[in-house]
């Protein structure tokens, strides 16, 4: 199965579950540590607990499995490394406050 569309089916994951403003960006030209970001917002912590979980489901039936998993249910950030991608589920603060998608600027915005 192409990258791509296992990126597509963890975005199809997260909007099951309501996440706000996903963001996909390829940085697969300006950086080794993955190909593609995905980043969005929940509401609360649980939302954001149900988002995690939805997208290791969906990423755990494509064979792809978590490398490291920083953050657990109360946490304002969750980072999720698949090797390739990295998910970045926020609060709606925290997400402004560390900006993900202005440091990672050159990288292209990804369109599903």
């Amino acid at each position: 199965m192409e990258l791509l569309e296992i990126v597509k089916k963890a975005v199809n994951a997260l909007e099951d579950k309501k996440a706000e403003d996903i963001t996909v960006i390829d940085i697969s030209e300006i950086s080794t540590i993955a190909d593609y970001f995905i980043i969005a917002n929940g509401s609360n912590a649980n939302q954001l607990a149900a988002m995690k979980d939805a997208v290791d489901e969906a990423f755990y039936k494509s064979g792809i499995h978590a490398k490291q998993v920083e953050g657990n249910n109360n946490s304002t950030w969750i980072l999720i490394d698949y090797n390739d991608v990295i998910v970045h589920l926020f609060d709606k603060e925290d997400r402004l406050f560390y900006d993900l998608e202005r440091i990672w600027k050159d990288g292209k915005v990804i369109e599903l």
